[in-house]
């Protein structure tokens, strides 16, 4: 981790040199592309804990600890999706308000809000119907 951060350094000294040299008219294109390469890295980052994330649900239902579905999975499931989002609404934030100020700021926010609201809507009316349905075969 801290190779990627010392490489991460280097690019953001870089990024601030080429600023000196080139002035502020070029900040909005150096901004750009400091915050792509830091996307890049959360999008890694955050695939490889996803996919080991994944792994470790698919060996513990293969070896029969928990059902599919159950509520454990639906809350974790909600509350991993809404860690994600909040972690991607930095980028997200900064990209919004360099290129459209306030305004894309709060585009930015309500749109991670919305998703966010739907995904636990989702979540939790997909809950209740596993529970209702358990009842049943009871």
């Amino acid at each position: 981790m801290e190779a990627r951060d010392a490489e991460l350094k280097k690019e953001l000294d870089a990024t601030l040199h080429a600023r000196r040299e080139l002035g502020e008219e070029y900040d909005s294109a150096l901004v750009d592309s400091f915050l792509g390469k830091v996307e890049q890295r959360l999008d890694g980052t955050i695939d490889r804990r996803m996919r080991r994330h994944l792994a470790e649900q698919q060996m513990v239902v293969a070896r029969g600890a928990r059902s599919p579905g159950s509520a454990v999975d639906s809350w974790s499931e909600r509350f991993g999706f809404g860690v994600i989002s909040l972690i991607l609404a930095v980028p997200l934030s900064a990209i919004g308000a360099v290129n459209a100020g306030l305004t894309g700021l709060v585009v930015t926010w309500a749109g991670i809000f919305g998703v966010n609201a739907v995904h636990s809507v989702r979540g939790a009316r997909f809950g209740r119907r596993k529970d209702r349905t358990s009842e049943w075969d009871d």
